[in-house]
């Protein structure tokens, strides 16, 4: 993940560089609950409204609460399907925030209503994330339910009029990319706190659907969008989050953007970069799914590194006896290709790896999404400057 924000602060706000703050356990994305009111095109875990047979209990999520606990996971990000359905989500919330867990809820917002959210609110989630593929029409065909958009916009408000920050997740798309704009115009109007922008990963429903991920070019001219209505927005003193996700690639187009258009700070931002190290599927990022397999992040659905029934998270965690936990725990990553060979692997740490392997059926080839050119990541400091989005 990509914090923009953070690196447009630091850009226009130079501070010493600090040790960086190694978390003990890792950020935990749970997937309590497969079923969803929804078939989004797009959705990793291919839900569909149906119950999924051997689910998590109640008291089998506490005990593993225990242990997260115990190994040192500051973050819980609550997902599903749609987590509002299963029924002892707010009991889990609770008992979460009680311990002491950052508690995020990633939701569709349509079951967001009059009926629940006061008890949304008195689950005391820091950060509530409500997807949005795109303004209505667009939205509603992404999500394959008519008035899908306008149910999740009435939760976004509800959310806004209860006090919780609340976030909008976007995925980007070859369909959608033309409503970035319309998006972040909502997001203005509407008050809301967080964009979260993320590249289509090769996965689940995603996977089937590749041929639909935006061109290089269009990616970039998003990215572009982004520092720029971001940077706009921190010189007004406005101070909205704007975050990146499945492509750190992000941090080295960032990189390139510095030194095109404040190249006295490019030395500065780039140790920082390097610092925060990109990609942490395995490391700093983990998966647990509704029937407690463990996975190195949500997009590695397909490979279980074990199941919190039969082994504690964090034993299953710290083992790198699987070939790919070891190799994404290695540091330099064993990547191949164009990745082995680029400039930047200390900033993006090889990307995510799971759309090489999905790909190629190895997870160490070169990332088939990386949307820089040869001359920018194999011999930048001998290519010519280009300017960002050309």
């Amino acid at each position: 993940m990509f914090r923009l924000s953070q690196f447009m602060d630091y850009l226009l706000n130079p501070s010493p560089l600090t040790p960086a703050r190694k978390p003990v356990g890792p950020v935990v994305i749970w997937n309590l609950v497969r079923r969803c009111n929804l078939t989004c095109k797009h959705c990793y875990a291919t839900s569909a409204d149906k119950d999924f047979a051997g689910e998590l209990s109640t008291a089998e999520v506490c005990t593993v609460l225990d242990d997260l606990k115990g190994f040192g996971v500051p973050v819980l990000i609550l997902s599903g399907g749609e987590p509002l359905l299963r029924p002892d989500i707010f009991e889990i919330s609770q008992r979460a925030k009680a311990m002491g867990f950052y508690v995020g809820l990633s939701t569709n917002g349509t079951l967001i209503d009059e009926s629940n959210i006061g008890a949304i609110a008195a689950a005391g989630y820091n950060y509530v994330g409500i997807s949005l593929d795109g303004i209505e029409a667009t939205h509603d065909r992404f999500r394959r339910l008519d008035g899908a958009f306008a149910r999740s916009l009435h939760g976004i408000r509800l959310c806004r009029e209860h006090g919780i920050k609340v976030g909008l997740r976007f995925t980007l798309t070859q369909d959608n990319a033309a409503e970035l704009p319309q998006l972040l115009t909502l997001m203005e109007q509407e008050g809301i706190d967080k964009f979260y922008l993320s590249h289509l990963n090769y996965a689940g429903r995603g996977n089937r659907n590749r041929r639909d991920d935006v061109y290089h070019r269009a990616t970039r001219a998003a990215m572009d969008l982004l520092f720029e209505r971001c940077l706009d927005e921190q010189r007004r003193g406005i101070r909205h989050e704007y975050v990146t996700g499945n492509n750190d690639a992000d941090g080295v187009y960032f990189l390139m953007w510095v030194r095109e258009h404040f190249p006295a700070r490019a030395t500065e931002i780039e140790q920082r970069l390097v610092q925060w190290g990109g990609n942490s599927s395995g490391i700093n990022i983990a998966n647990i799914d509704n029937i407690g397999n463990v996975h190195p992040d949500t997009m590695w659905w397909h490979h279980t590194l074990g199941n919190v029934r039969e082994r504690p998270f964090s034993a299953i965690w710290q083992d790198t006896s699987d070939p790919l936990m070891a190799g994404l725990k290695q540091h330099p990553r064993p990547v191949q290709g164009r990745c082995a060979a680029c400039l930047h692997l200390a900033i993006c740490n090889g990307n995510t790896r799971v759309r090489a392997q999905q790909t190629s059926n190895n997870p160490w080839a070169e990332d088939p999404g990386c949307y820089l050119e040869d001359d920018e990541v194999l011999a930048m400091t001998a290519a010519p400057q280009r300017k960002a989005g050309s």
